[in-house]
């Protein structure tokens, strides 16, 4: 084929052009007709390459430009040869396929697209074609056997073939579109969409789903199309075990790790890019079970983000990451290029929304594009133009910004909580024989052991902190990974990829969970330690502007060490921040300026530690940069002693306060009392908010609460209601029976799961609880 300066259809033709309209008829899938599957077509390449936007304004055009040049640097480099397109990405291990077909892609977008200064550009388009001629050549076609990583050869490489093969359609010989479908074919065999299992689910599956239709259109294949419509039906529904969705807004991949932020955002991005893709087709996705997806923007995905970032704690392995080295554009993979992502695949799946549901969607998106200040969303570097006109058709919209809301979300289903309040943030990562204490693999995340052994992340608002950046600006690749914030470990040395790789690793406990009214949560883990001897009973008791933190029953004989880490705060490079702890041989409280401060009721033999520490991402993951930055830490630490036995702590943490608040706080021996912190039970009350709350590790009695089998209680009262909370996070579904030793007038309402066993001089419930650790509630009114 020989190019033409006319060839460049799709810039002049497509990107020029209004929205395409649906199709005007739905013909059977065996009878679609050819214009069908060229709208199809077009419309994708308004989703891949943006419509209704001016590339002479910015952020588009510098946006345009830097595509240009990257293509043009790819076109000088290339050079072919029998094991590589380019030099330094090899085609084993195949990662080198999937990096050529991005760069080839990135090519195409610049010859596509206008405002890149190679737009039309005859001996770029016929570079391209050598590029792909070579590809499929020597690696990626229907004789080759793959080896290494299966994702690149199923998932990494055909999903930019097909996105290639869509906007050069016209310009490639039906031979060369053939062959690139049979490498599809071959890799993505029919088999794969059928079996939903293995690496065929969740957020994989809506990958497959992806190239198969895009094949399926760009071939005029009717039944392809079909298939990969219908095989995403089985990722729609809530799971109660292994990968997906879960009623609680948990989502899961890989069985066995929290994955909200990695591989739910790639789910969410996918599905939204196939709905608007197929609306009004023949092959509409129909099942009705597709509202559950557009449920979890708000059920399951929003309540993890947090102006404008993902929580860590659901991006698994991708913590590790930072700047790869195959990254071309140099774009840091952090809690914000995360949670970008997410929100940009928010406004691409609202196309396919209600539009009540739309409305409150851009809401949100417009509070997180106002709020998001560490790396703006409306210029964020790993956006193209596409997503960007969509992020900025919504910051353009009428809608009014949405606030961050308050509430407490238990997504019990992966062990995380979320607390968030008007001044601040608090996330929550454990661990049990459901969740695995950390996810390494693929040469990513060694040392993310104790991830999971209740970290606590917390962002302060707005003005209350000057540091929104604290798990973005280089964290995991300084940080002391024995001291992460939150956790209690004993400080054995542990080996990279300790327990093994992809979940491997999980402790023998069943009571990982809580119970929340929505506002307030009592949240509980029994540790045990990865690689140790190590026991321990944690609680967070999360309220209106604190978080209270108790250990009990903290015991270990592994000669070292244990400790319990306060905090451990990211100051920065040479931060300067002043750190201030009121009482020395006993704190009675500490504080850190622009982030907040903590309170030891009674007093606490606290350490601290100001230190600077240098890493590279590439110490924590193979693929990515060695380039060596410091970072200056404040950590605060209790100090158990070598082999404790049922030793204890309490504190409060209070995100944004100031010295006067911690000094009112401690000062103040009524605000909280602390009812029982044993390995038995772990107990508060605030009277001042008339909360009491309790997680019973066994059957027994913690204040006027008393519980027949293990259980977790949260008790608020107000004048003459209280509301009582329970769950039964073992999951053994047996029965509870409550004792509240409180007089009780009458049960004004209650779950279907509550029965009510007495009332007068004490109120009796039985509980029976299900088996996934869901907050059951009973209202009452008080004599």
């Amino acid at each position: 084929m020989t190019p033409t300066r006319r060839t460049f259809l799709i810039a002049s033709t497509l990107l020029a052009g209004a929205a395409l309209a649906p199709p005007a008829h739905a013909a059977g899938a065996s009878d679609a007709s050819d214009d069908e599957f060229d709208t199809l077509r077009k419309r994708w390449l308004e989703i891949s390459l943006g419509t209704g936007y001016d590339a002479t304004a910015e952020p588009y055009a510098s946006r345009l430009k830097e595509l240009g040049e990257l293509a043009r640097g790819f076109r000088a480099t290339m050079a072919p040869t029998a094991t590589s397109l380019w030099p330094g990405y090899p085609f084993d291990p195949p990662a080198g396929i999937t990096q050529a077909y991005n760069r080839l892609w990135t090519m195409t977008q610049a010859y596509a697209q206008e405002g890149t200064g190679s737009t039309g550009d005859a001996g770029l388009l016929a570079d391209i074609v050598k590029g792909l001629d070579h590809l499929a050549t020597t690696v990626y076609n229907a004789t080759t056997t793959r080896y290494g990583n299966w994702w690149e050869w199923q998932i990494g490489s055909p999903r930019l073939l097909m996105d290639i093969v869509a906007v050069l359609h016209e310009h490639l010989t039906q031979d060369r579109r053939d062959a690139a479908f049979a490498a599809v074919d071959h890799f993505i065999p029919d088999a794969v969409l059928r079996d939903y299992s293995g690496t065929s689910t969740g957020a994989n599956r809506v990958d497959l789903c992806r190239s198969v239709a895009l094949r399926g259109i760009l071939g005029r294949n009717a039944d392809k199309t079909a298939l990969a419509r219908d095989a995403l039906s089985p990722v729609f529904p809530y799971v109660t075990k292994g990968d997906g969705l879960y009623a609680d807004g948990s989502f899961i991949q890989h069985t066995y790790i929290a994955y909200s932020g990695t591989y739910g955002q790639v789910m969410l991005d996918g599905l939204g890019r196939l709905f608007s893709l197929l609306a009004g087709s023949t092959w509409a996705v129909t099942d009705p079970n597709r509202q559950i997806i557009l449920d979890s923007v708000e059920h399951a995905y929003a309540p993890l983000l947090f102006d404008g970032l993902m929580m860590d704690s659901v991006n698994g392995r991708a913590i590790s990451r930072g700047y790869l080295r195959s990254d071309d554009l140099k774009v840091m993979r952090s809690d914000h290029f995360h949670g970008q992502g997410l929100i940009a695949a928010m406004a691409q799946l609202a196309a396919g929304a209600s539009a009540a549901e739309r409305e409150r969607w851009h809401g949100r998106i417009k509070g997180w594009i106002e709020r998001d200040t560490v790396t703006p969303l409306l210029t964020a570097r790993q956006f193209g133009v596409a997503d960007l006109s969509r992020l900025h058709a919504v910051a353009d919209s009428a809608v009014a910004a949405a606030p961050e809301p308050v509430g407490h979300q238990l997504f019990a289903a992966m062990d995380r909580a979320v607390h968030k309040r008007p001044g601040f943030a608090a996330n929550i990562s454990m661990s049990s024989d459901r969740i695995a204490y950390y996810e390494c693999g693929n040469g990513e995340n060694p040392r993310g052991w104790h991830t999971g052994a209740g970290m606590l992340s917390w962002w302060a608002a707005g003005k209350r902190s000057d540091r929104a950046d604290q798990y973005t600006d280089w964290f995991w690749p300084t940080v002391d990974f024995y001291r992460l914030p939150g956790t209690t470990v004993s400080t054995k040395r542990l080996a990279d990829k300790a327990g093994g790789e992809w979940g491997a690793a999980r402790p023998d406990v069943k009571w990982v969970g809580g119970a929340t009214d929505g506002e307030f949560a009592a949240v509980g883990q029994h540790v045990k330690g990865l690689g140790s001897t190590l026991q321990a009973r944690k609680s967070w008791f999360c309220l209106a502007d604190t978080v209270v933190c108790l250990g009990a029953g903290i015991t270990a004989a592994d000669g070292v060490p244990v400790e319990t880490v306060v905090d451990n705060r990211n100051l920065g490079e040479g931060g300067t921040q002043t750190f201030t702890v009121d009482g020395a041989a006993r704190a009675r409280w500490a504080h850190l300026e622009g982030h907040g401060g903590w309170v030891f009721p009674g007093g606490a033999p606290l350490r601290h530690l100001r230190q600077d520490r240098t890493g590279a991402w590439s110490d924590i993951n193979t693929t990515s940069s060695t380039e060596r930055r410091t970072r200056r830490w404040q950590t605060l630490w209790l100090d158990h002693g070598t082999d404790p036995t049922d030793a204890a702590y309490a504190y409060l943490l209070m995100p944004g306060a100031s010295k006067q608040d911690l000094a009112r706080r401690a000062g103040d021996r009524h605000w909280l009392s602390v009812l029982a912190n044993t390995a038995a039970a772990q107990a508060v009350a605030v009277p001042s908010l008339g909360v009491s709350a309790a997680n019973f590790w066994q059957a027994g009695s913690a204040g006027d609460l008393t519980v027949s089998a293990p259980a977790s209680v949260l008790l608020r009262r107000q004048g003459r209601t209280a509301t009582l909370t329970v769950s039964e996070p073992p999951r053994t579904g047996e029965p509870v029976d409550l004792t509240w030793d409180r007089p009780v007038r009458r049960v004004v309402s209650h779950d279907p799961s509550v029965e009510v066993l007495g009332t007068g001089r004490r109120l009796r419930l039985r509980v029976t609880p299900g088996a996934a650790c869901v907050s059951h509630r009973c209202e009452v009114t008080l004599n």
